[in-house]
């Protein structure tokens, strides 16, 4: 089990998922499967998913679809993880693909991962992720619930105020399935030609001045 990370002020209390005076991720959830009836969970098997499908499986409500975005060049530990996912949790995960050249960042996160998102999210009122503000400074504004101007619906992201250390403690404290590259260092996977060991997303497009893949536009603060 990956060790606890350290926190910060504005940590979540590890038994309600409460930061400070903010809904907690199974209530911003419940309140997004109420609000909008057609909602999706893009999952990509890193932790932050292990605990947003574990949280959305224990509420008495619909679950909204799950996707994942197949580039055709996935570690096998996410497909491992994949697998984990669908037995503990009892979802059906679609997959949209997105094969293309993936050589590199240049490369990476290219027109096809964009278009199977947009596959994806066709027809959807909002879509769920697990950005967290502690991520890195391009998500440090992330808000629990957004409206994505660029795709004309909401985006819910109930984990926005939880730190490293708050993901260990409840996967640990629900023995949740976990994608095992993060014992090794991963703090963030995307696809094999792009992703090494790294703190936050600095494992991702490392080397070059990529910082986001293009799927999240977060609003500056104000």
């Amino acid at each position: 089990m990956r060790p606890l990370g350290s926190t910060h002020t504005d940590a979540v209390d590890p038994q309600s998922g409460r930061s400070g005076g903010t809904p907690t991720a199974e209530e911003t959830l419940a309140d997004a499967v109420e609000r909008f009836p057609r909602l999706v969970l893009l999952c990509s098997f890193q932790k932050e998913e292990s605990v947003i499908v574990d949280a959305l499986t224990r509420l008495e409500m619909p679950l909204p679809r799950i996707v994942t975005i197949d580039t055709g060049v996935l570690f096998p530990e996410t497909l491992e993880t994949w697998r984990a996912f669908e037995e503990r949790f009892g979802v059906r995960i679609e997959v949209e693909d997105a094969r293309g050249d993936w050589t590199g960042p240049e490369h990476c996160c290219s027109g096809a991962k964009v278009a199977a998102l947009a596959r994806a999210l066709a027809g959807a009122d909002a879509w769920i992720t697990g950005i967290r503000r502690e991520q890195s400074p391009t998500r440090a504004c992330a808000r629990a619930l957004e409206h994505d101007d660029a795709r004309g619906m909401g985006k819910v992201n109930p984990l926005a105020a939880w730190t490293e250390r708050d993901l260990w403690t409840r996967i640990h404290e629900r023995d949740l399935p976990y994608h095992p590259l993060h014992d090794q260092g991963y703090e963030s996977i995307g696809c094999t030609p792009c992703t090494v060991p790294g703190a936050g997303r600095q494992g991702r497009w490392a080397g070059s001045e990529k910082t986001e893949c293009g799927l999240h536009v977060v609003p500056a603060a104000g």
